[in-house]
């Protein structure tokens, strides 16, 4: 077979195979949309917390207006008693437990030592302790500098030194921002990889899976366009549409792509060859979506995992992937910027491509079982 005939027949079997079809295409639309959903509103806003008011004083009564009228954190309940505070907390009713111990104002203004405020959260849910932490921290602040001491004054030493935040890269400090572009990554491997290796699969199946040259890079460069669009739709598309913070450099983002999409579309045909049957290939690779993700380091820096496990995950696309997509997409990075894991992505392209050519084409065996 021809190269472009492998490139359209190839094309053909996904518009009209509807597991080839789902899988690679319409799973992207749909992911590209559900996935983001959760986290519309960026960061978590009204937090539930029970207060533990043992002072009762001007300053305590204050704090818990401030606490209330902040975005992150609404105060549902104001009790005297801890032990009902923490119930709360763990019937569901409360994320957190504000306790502001008898005395705090009195030794505040005194300057001794005592009284303290402590703050229990429920970590199920890291980013919303987080935000609980956050949002007492700064009211304490505030009340410390405005209330606490004449003309605003903390210390004798002047006035307060104002420290002021203001992210680079993700200006809405939201989840969403953070990790989406990381996801998308994953979004666009996984299921370019599902459906390469179903297809694979499906053709070992009826025992035509060994390939001439011609066919081989037809059908390697008909995968490679279906992840090339699909990065394109989500990174330039879905960015826009659901307000993902860019500031790419665009040029380098679109050089790169067709690289990216290239290895996985290899490792797909690659992995893919081995299994008996397509459905065996979904069944066997589902299961790496979250472990895949996990060791892009978007979540956990890379250099801080066992040494076996970092060398292990540079093996995956999107690992590569993600430590160059992202500075293109949100942080105007040069491509050399990002050289190290370009370098690598494209050593993954050659490799696995070079691995596949001589799986498929030059090592396949001439006769070849069909199972049932």
């Amino acid at each position: 077979m021809t190269f472009d005939r492998a490139f359209l027949s190839t094309w053909h079997t996904i518009l009209t195979s509807k597991t080839l079809l789902s899988t690679m295409l319409l799973a992207v639309v749909l992911y590209s949309f559900y996935y983001p959903a959760p986290y519309s509103h960026e960061a978590p806003r009204k937090l539930p917390v029970v207060v533990v008011d043992q002072d009762d004083s001007a300053l305590s009564r204050s704090m818990i207006l401030d606490l209330d009228a902040t975005r992150s954190i609404g105060v549902v309940n104001v009790v005297g008693n801890l032990a009902i505070a923490r119930s709360d907390m763990r019937e569901g009713k409360a994320d957190g437990v504000i306790l502001i111990s008898d005395g705090l104002e009195r030794q505040l203004r005194a300057g001794t030592p005592g009284s303290g405020i402590a703050v229990w959260v429920n970590a199920t849910y890291l980013l919303r302790a987080s935000t609980i932490g956050e949002a007492v921290t700064a009211v304490i602040q505030n009340i410390a500098k405005t209330r606490l001491l004449p003309g605003g004054q903390v210390s004798r030493g002047g006035p307060p030194v104002t420290v002021v935040k203001e992210p680079l890269f993700n200006r809405t400090g939201g989840y969403k921002g953070y990790v989406f572009p990381s996801v998308a990554v994953i979004i666009i491997q996984q299921t370019l990889l599902f459906g390469v290796a179903t297809f694979m699969g499906a053709r070992r199946r009826t025992g035509t899976w060994r390939m001439g040259a011609a066919e081989f890079g037809g059908t390697l460069v008909a995968f490679s366009s279906v992840g090339i669009l699909g990065c394109y739709f989500l990174f330039g598309l879905i960015f826009w549409l659901q307000g993902v913070p860019v500031d790419g450099n665009v040029l380098g983002m679109v050089g790169v792509v067709p690289i990216f999409a290239a290895a996985v579309a290899a490792l797909g045909m690659l992995v893919g060859s081995v299994f008996d049957r397509g459905e065996r290939a979904t069944y066997m690779l589902g299961p790496t979506s979250v472990p895949f993700f996990f060791l892009t380091g978007a979540t956990y820096p890379l250099d801080q995992m066992p040494r076996f496990v970092s060398a292990f995950s540079h093996l995956i696309p999107s690992t590569s992937g993600v430590h160059t997509f992202v500075p293109l997409n949100q942080m105007r990075a040069t491509l050399g910027d990002v050289a190290s894991p370009l370098l690598m992505l494209v050593t993954l392209a050659i490799g696995y491509s070079a691995l596949a050519y001589l799986r498929i084409v030059v090592f396949a065996p001439r006769s070849v079982r069909v199972h049932a």
